[in-house]
Parts: structure tokens; C-alpha cells; sequence
């Protein structure tokens, strides 16, 4: 990446991170009063209560080798030797099974080994049904803990941080109190993952002491189940670099920030140039999302993909992919209502497809146009409340369909059973779709023809053997023609030769992405219950950003 272009990205990431700063609360931000409910969990029955256990761990100091700052400020400069520490252990899904588990009671115990010294520790709560009689669905839960001397605090492997911030996340002050909202409009059997980073202090003076925990509790306060746009607030992220190419996509200080959080699921991202606007899908809230350039979240369309009276029997019953024909129209994969719509200027609904040789389609997924108008889309049966099981399902194939400009509706191929994401490359010689399967994580490309048809498709990339439950989701591809496909551990990215440059790992799990902004260079991420975004040093293709 060269060094005029790491200064305008620098410079335009906080242009928009102070545009967007106008807008929203943070995790620092929790509710004043007294609460509704307590738990303390440095008892036995607090622990119990939320089916928890108090694990703990040291910390170790290690030397690593590091680069340190070049011409441009970024550690792009000479080798350097620097200093590290083991385990990381802030992640959800770290594993913690041989930690030693400690009594409730001992966190007042004198750990860590004194003088400069960090320490972790950790604790899965689930939320009960009740807390002294009072229900605790739809609360909104805050942490509160008192490390001697500082702490730092991750919820489900996220570290938010905000400019300025004081308290919440990160360090307070000197054996101040950790305060911060760990889950809004919670739900009885939701789980938090806490892990809390302790360090001994204050530093430039190491004490003759150790690290101990002074206090920790959840509050519940009356909430809301609606989910909320914050300051933009920098988390966690890890780049694995496997090619010199991601260098220059993710450049040398890669940062994601967190913009709304709350969703049940967030889904189908399409950014809207004419009005600087992202629309994105939840499809278990079954409401399209509106979220502005400066930070605001409305409600765009609900429901967005089915109101029928057996509702209450989905999972997903609303939209899911999101696409903008070439008159900028919003076009719609339906889950419940198993089409495809295309919202009009005026507001009007016209239906591109429902059905094939008489059988309604499933549960259209995803989506992409190709510059002549006609759309591409996949039908697995995931919008379904049983899925492949469904007695709603009427078509016996997960198919990929294309809809020509004139409104026919063709069965392009039925070779996989859970197609998925689909984009075209760049000059639309290929199409690519993804496969939720399971036992065969591959993404085929197909040669798009002429007539709309595609040739037999290849086997482009196979992620079967990766470490990691999770299946192919969206796909999308930059101008260079690279992939950034939803997969095992993390958003890969894939060089149009099939090669692997590296993963994007957020704090939660990336199912799909869009490009936006002003130069098309901000990747938008919906990931699970959070919207985060990422500057990179590539635009997205045109059929994903026009």
C-alpha cells in the first residue's frame, strides 16, 4: 500500500468516524438508578444462578519480533524486537478447559506473580428467567466488576473502545470500577461470555503486591428488545496474512469498528450510493435495516419477508440477500413468502418470482444482477422453519435461478444442496456460488454465457478440511476480482487463481459483506447480532458497489 494512500484512507477513516460519532450510545454508556435486579456473582448462589464458573489463568510476558514505525507511521519500518503476552485469551471461543477453576468466594484471593503482572479471568453466564422474582427478559444487563488495580473487560470475545473513552471496556482509573452493558434485550438461555483482563499497578511503579478482584456483579435494568446504533467503537480484529497481496487489501494496521449491535441477525448488506445509505436484512426480526453516513439506524421495511399467521413457527421468516437493479431499485430475497421482489420508486411491490413449472420456490437466499438486468439467485431451503424437512417445501432440488430482463425464470443448475452466496467476477465471464453444506464447504464457478445459461461449474475452492463449524455463506468480490467469501473461522479471501490471501477475523462470525462509502473502499460487515465496517485499500466490484 503506498504511502499517500494509507494517509487518505487515514484521514477518511475519521472523517467518518466523526460524522458518525454524532449518533448512538456505547457499551460505556449503561443505564443510571437503581436496578431491578442484582447478581453477585462472588457468592456460590450468584454463580449458580447463571449456571457459571469462575476459571483463572496467569499471564506471561514473551519477546517477539515486530517492525517498527515507517515513513508513513505504520509498522511498515525496520525489524525491532518488542514484547507480547500468552495466552489470548479473550475470545469467545478460547479454549479455557484445563484453567483452574476457582470458588466465587476466592476471588478476593491474591493472585499473579506481583510487580508487573497481568492475570485472565473468565466466566459463561446464562441469563435466568427470573432474579428475586423479577423476569429478566428484555433486560438490559450490565457487568460491573473492581480489579486491584486496573482491568480491561471482553464480552463475547469483543474489546470495544471508543475515542476518549473512560471506563466501560477499558481502564477507569486506578482501581476504579469496569461498568458496561453486556447484552440488551436478552432472552432466558442466553449466554455471555465474560473474560476479564487484570494488571497490576500502577505500572511505571510496580507494586510489592498482586492482582485480586474486589467486585463482580450483573444488574438488570428495564430495556428494550430493539437494537441500538453506537459510536463507532474500534474492536478487535485479526488479519492472517498468507500472501504479500493482503498487505495491500487490508493494509498494515487494519481496524474494524462496531456501528449498531442488538440484531437477532444481520444479513444481505447492499449499500445505496444515491442517498449514502446502508440497507441490510434481519431475517429473524424480519425487518430491513436503514443505517445513514451519519450513524443513524431506522426501521426501512417491516416485515420485510413474511406476515402469514404461522409465523411464530420460523426462525427467518424475513429477507435475507439485497440487491439494486440498474435503476437503483431494491430487490428482495423473501424467506417467508419464498420470492423474489423488487421494491418500486413509488413503494409498490412487483413479485420477479415465486414459483417454477408450478411449485413455489423455497426460501430465496442470495442474490447478485448482472449488468444486462437479469438477476441470479440461490434457493436452498434455509428460510424454512424444518428446512430440507419443511412441508412447505414444494420444489425437491436447492436450485440457481436466473430471471431475464423480460421476467422468465430459468434453472440454471441444482448441483448443490445448499446454494448460497453468489457474485459475479468483474467482467462477468464467471459466477460463483458458495455451498452451505456442511460436508462439502466449496465454492463452483460456473462460465456465465451468453444466453444466461452457465456451463458446467468447477470445484473454484474447497474449505471441507478447514477447522471451523461454520459453512459458506455470502460472497462478494472486489475489483480486482478477488473473493471475500463467509467461511470456516472468518472472511477469507481468495485471488481470482483460487489462492488463498488470508482471513478477516471479527469479533463475531462475518456471514456476509458489502462495499460503500463515499470511494467504495468501506467494507460494511454484518456479523451475527453486530454491523461493523473496515477500511480496506480496494473497491468492491461494480456489481456490488455502482
Amino acid at each position: 500500500m503506498r504511502l499517500e494512500s494509507i494517509i487518505y484512507t487515514a484521514a477518511f477513516l475519521l472523517s467518518i468516524i466523526s460524522a458518525l460519532a454524532a449518533h448512538g450510545t456505547t457499551s460505556a454508556d449503561v443505564p443510571t438508578g437503581k436496578p431491578s435486579a442484582v447478581i453477585d456473582l462472588t457468592t456460590s448462589a450468584g454463580v449458580e444462578l447463571v449456571k457459571g464458573q469462575w476459571l483463572y489463568s496467569d499471564v506471561e510476558i514473551t519477546e517477539v519480533e515486530f517492525k517498527g514505525p515507517g515513513a508513513d507511521g505504520q509498522p511498515t519500518g525496520e525489524a525491532v524486537k518488542t514484547y507480547d503476552y500468552t495466552p489470548k485469551a479473550g475470545g469467545a471461543d478460547y479454549d479455557d478447559s484445563k484453567w483452574d477453576k476457582i470458588a466465587p468466594g476466592t476471588l478476593n484471593k491474591r493472585r499473579s506473580t506481583g510487580r508487573i503482572c497481568f492475570n485472565w479471568y473468565r466466566i459463561r453466564v446464562t441469563i435466568p428467567e427470573s432474579v428475586d422474582g423479577y423476569a429478566t427478559a428484555g433486560s438490559t444487563v450490565v457487568f460491573e466488576t473492581a480489579i486491584d488495580d486496573y482491568a480491561e473487560v471482553w464480552v463475547n470475545g469483543e474489546l470495544a473502545r471508543h475515542l476518549g473513552q473512560e471506563g466501560g471496556s477499558v481502564v477507569a482509573g486506578w482501581n476504579a470500577p469496569n461498568r458496561l452493558v453486556i447484552g440488551r434485550g436478552v432472552k432466558t438461555g442466553d449466554t455471555i461470555q465474560i473474560a476479564v483482563f487484570g494488571m497490576n499497578g500502577p505500572i511505571s511503579n510496580p507494586p510489592t503486591n498482586f492482582i485480586w478482584m474486589r467486585d463482580a456483579k450483573l444488574e438488570f435494568y428495564p430495556g428494550t428488545e430493539s437494537p441500538v446504533a453506537l459510536k463507532p467503537s474500534e474492536v478487535n480484529v485479526e488479519v492472517i496474512r498468507l500472501d504479500p497481496a493482503m498487505d495491500a487489501i487490508a493494509g498494515p494496521n487494519p481496524k474494524i469498528f462496531k456501528l449498531a449491535e442488538g440484531f437477532k441477525f444481520t444479513e444481505g448488506p447492499v449499500w445505496v450510493k444515491d442517498g449514502e445509505y446502508l440497507l441490510f436484512s434481519d431475517p429473524n426480526s424480519n425487518i430491513i435495516y436503514k443505517y445513514s453516513k451519519d450513524g443513524e439506524l431506522t426501521e426501512f421495511r417491516k416485515p420485510s419477508g413474511y406476515s402469514g399467521s404461522d409465523i411464530g413457527e420460523y426462525t427467518q421468516p424475513g429477507s435475507n440477500g439485497l440487491a439494486l437493479d440498474n435503476e437503483g431499485r431494491l430487490t428482495v430475497d423473501e424467506h417467508g413468502n419464498h420470492r423474489v421482489s423488487r421494491i418500486e420508486k413509488d413503494g409498490t411491490v412487483t413479485v420477479l418470482a415465486e414459483s417454477f413449472e408450478g411449485k413455489r420456490l423455497n426460501s430465496p437466499n442470495d442474490l447478485v444482477y448482472k449488468s444486462d438486468g437479469s438477476v441470479y439467485f440461490t434457493d436452498p431451503p434455509f428460510g424454512l422453519p424444518m428446512f430440507e424437512n419443511d412441508p412447505r417445501k414444494e420444489i425437491p432440488w436447492s436450485g440457481v435461478y436466473r430471471i431475464s430482463p423480460d421476467g422468465e425464470i430459468t434453472l440454471l443448475n441444482k448441483d448443490l444442496k445448499g446454494p448460497n452466496g453468489i457474485a459475479f467476477s468483474p467482467d462477468e465471464k464467471y459466477l460463483y456460488v458458495g455451498n452451505w453444506d456442511p460436508e462439502n464447504k466449496v465454492v463452483m464457478r460456473y462460465e456465465a454465457m451468453e444466453d444466461g445459461t452457465l456451463s458446467d461449474g468447477e470445484r473454484f475452492f474447497d474449505m471441507t478440511g478447514a477447522p471451523g463449524e461454520d459453512a459458506i455463506d455470502g460472497i462478494k468480490v472486489d475489483s480486482n476480482g478477488n473473493l471475500y467469501v463467509s467461511g470456516p473461522g472468518g472472511l477469507w479471501v481468495i485471488s481470482s487463481e483460487g489462492k488463498h490471501l488470508g482471513t478477516i477475523i471479527a469479533p463475531q462470525h462475518i456471514h456476509n459483506v458489502a462495499w460503500g462509502g463515499e470511494d467504495g473502499k468501506t467494507l460494511f460487515l454484518c456479523a451475527q447480532s453486530g454491523l461493523y465496517m473496515m477500511r480496506l485499500g480496494i473497491q468492491g466490484a461494480k456489481a456490488h458497489y455502482n
